[in-house]
């Protein structure tokens, strides 16, 4: 690790892209593999980039190493940000049991304090149980970015975070980013406090946006944005324990708002005229994504392993899912879609 790659096995002209950052706690490991191999390719630009917790995460660390030193430093920057987390939680409670370590799996569920946790979340508040607000990814931010740097990037930066008030979400721009905009953006409920930024309280961008389209296509001039995804849309079988109906409840509510986005863009592409300049926007936007089976296969529990292991492993799947969408679709960017949103008018 870092496993290499072929080039894809042809050149192009340069294009910009936006890219679409879903998050996903531990499973974000998989978008830092994404990202490393597309930074590998010196025809992909980034015009902007939607991000969205661990994807808000990745996308913050990418922006501010790559002011720091091009495509090279934002694969160092993100790289070290992932190694960061592993060490700190090396002496976390929240590990694998013996069971899981034995038979391979990267759950959590067999873990006693994963489960007692798991339970006490359900009727304690985390205001209770950590009334000091303490967050381990404080201090890691600090360690990682440079947070004056971020306003000065030519790659353009949205954060979502939800209004706990409201229960709108907020986008926060590169100027206004800080460690307590990526922690908002990252903040479960039943495990943090809320996040007060200029007065009002924020949780987990994913309930508003996960990660937020509209940014990307008022602000940025691309055509073309890349979902990195995370969460599954959809599933084969039905949920039946407790766990894996909790895990799918919370994938349909951290998946609506997306989908609602990408519907809007598919819709306007039949109703939109070219000329306008708020529909034709939408109706002119490519859309393309990069997922991977595995990330169905791994259960909920698994988003707060912290383990170097694991997370060597979703970035390396994550490199060669990106492979594997450049050697398909390289040559459609700038040209088409390779996402079909219009299956999801069908469904509505």
């Amino acid at each position: 690790m870092p496993i290499e790659a072929a080039k894809i096995p042809f050149t192009r002209d340069p294009i910009l892209v936006d890219l679409a950052l879903q998050g996903g706690g531990s499973h974000g490991a998989f978008t830092w593999g994404v990202l490393d191999r597309l930074l590998e390719e010196p025809w992909l630009g980034i015009d902007g980039i939607s991000g969205t917790s661990a994807g808000a995460m990745n996308a913050a660390v990418l922006v501010d190493g790559y002011v720091k030193g091009g495509a090279a430093g934002a694969r160092t920057a993100l790289e070290s940000f992932w190694r960061r987390v592993s060490d700190a939680a090396r002496f976390s409670p929240f590990r694998r049991g013996p069971l899981d370590v034995l038979l391979g799996r990267w759950t959590l569920d067999s873990s006693p304090i994963y489960v007692g946790m798991d339970l006490l979340s359900r009727l304690v508040s985390p205001y209770d149980l950590n009334p000091m607000g303490n967050n381990p990814l404080r201090a890691i931010l600090a360690e990682t970015i440079d947070f004056e740097r971020l306003p000065r990037s030519p790659i353009k930066l949205f954060i979502t975070a939800t209004n706990v008030r409201t229960g709108r979400g907020h986008v926060f721009k590169n100027n206004a980013i800080t460690p307590d905009v990526l922690l908002a953006s990252a903040c479960l409920p039943t495990m943090f406090q809320a996040i007060e930024i200029d007065g009002e309280p924020y949780w987990d961008g994913g309930y508003s946006g996960n990660p937020t389209i509209t940014p990307l296509i008022r602000e940025c001039t691309s055509q073309d944005t890349i979902l990195v995804q995370i969460n599954p849309i959809e599933r084969k079988e039905s949920p039946r324990s407790a766990s894996e109906i909790l895990n799918r409840l919370n994938e349909v509510s951290f998946n609506a708002v997306l989908l609602k986005e990408l519907r809007m863009i598919g819709l306007l592409r039949h109703v939109a005229n070219p000329g306008d300049s708020e529909g034709g926007q939408w109706a002119g936007m490519r859309i393309h994504r990069v997922a991977s089976e595995m990330m169905t296969e791994l259960g909920a529990s698994s988003k707060l392993n912290a383990e170097w292991e694991f997370f060597s492993l979703l970035h390396d799947e994550g490199r060669r899912s990106a492979q594997v969408f450049l050697e398909t679709h390289a040559m459609d960017l700038g040209s088409r879609s390779t996402l079909n949103i219009d299956a999801l008018l069908e469904q509505v």
